[in-house]
């Protein structure tokens, strides 16, 4: 059951310990749970631990490859999946601005008013399945963000100061998280032989897939990664599909975008399979 908000700081635990030990001891106990489940579920089950600590319903973490790549590494349910890939897909959004200017970004209402202005492409995609606020949050340092932890509400509102507090508890414990599996994967699946990858490297491996389509659009168009992206991007929005789904039909050649704007027919392109790949058309 979600806990309930709480407004005031003069609560204690059973006289023993300060609000601000008490929420700390909380997110602590939630996440330590959260870590002795079945290794290969860990971080859907950190998001989770998330929705459990705060009066949210989904949550999101992504992890920041470079400037123009991220990938979703991991999410509570499919909604929260959904949203992390449309604000990047969209380059626009709550976590886009919140890495960017390395600061926690609350939007406490997408249904009207400057959230749902300052983002409207997110806000009208994220009402649709039902989000009403979205408040983001970075990983990392106050430096540089590696990522971020995105809690999504279906009601509006303003998430509370104890629970704003609780949400950057949470925010550091899933930064430890990434930073520690980043530095040293999990060796217990490496000693057993079982193969799997840590789930920083599957993320990062859908970093690598974007990397390398930007790079074919590049030499495609003849632009930098940033204009490679933007195509990618203006692709996917208008054919209602992700930047990771439309990366994965560059690296198999059924997506070849061009230059210029009229189609060129697979007949006129030398060295293109047969078909008619079309400028951000699939074959």
């Amino acid at each position: 059951m979600r806990p309930t908000s709480h407004s005031g700081d003069d609560e204690t635990i059973g006289g023993a310990c300060s609000p601000h030990e008490a929420d700390r001891r909380r997110v602590t106990d939630a996440f330590v749970t959260a870590a002795a489940a079945d290794p290969r579920q860990l971080p859907a089950t950190l998001c989770r631990a998330c929705v459990e600590l705060l009066p949210v319903t989904s949550a999101s973490v992504s992890i920041v490859g470079s400037r123009t790549v991220s990938a979703l590494w991991c999410a509570s349910d499919r909604t929260a999946a959904r949203l992390a890939e449309a604000q990047y897909t969209v380059g626009d959004g709550p976590c886009q601005s919140a890495i960017e200017l390395v600061a926690p970004v609350l939007a406490p209402d997408l249904t009207r008013g400057p959230d749902a202005r300052r983002w409207p492409v997110f806000a009208q995609q994220a009402v649709e399945l039902g989000v009403r606020a979205v408040f983001s949050l970075p990983l990392g340092t106050s430096a540089q963000a590696i990522g971020t932890l995105d809690l999504y509400r279906d009601t509006t509102g303003e998430l509370s100061e104890r629970d704003l507090r609780i949400a950057l508890l949470a925010r550091d414990a899933v930064t430890f998280a990434v930073l520690n599996l980043q530095i040293a994967p999990d060796s217990r699946d490496q000693a057993a032989g079982t193969g799997v990858a840590s789930w920083v490297e599957a993320a990062e491996a859908d970093h690598m897939e974007v990397h390398q389509a930007i790079g074919m659009v590049m030499v495609q168009l003849g632009v930098d990664p940033e204009q490679a992206l933007d195509r990618m991007r203006a692709y996917a929005f208008v054919q209602g599909r992700t930047v990771t789904e439309v990366s994965q039909d560059v690296l198999a050649r059924t997506v070849r975008f061009h230059p210029d704007t009229k189609p060129n027919h697979a007949a006129e392109d030398h060295g293109r399979p047969s078909g008619n790949e079309e400028d951000g058309d699939r074959s």
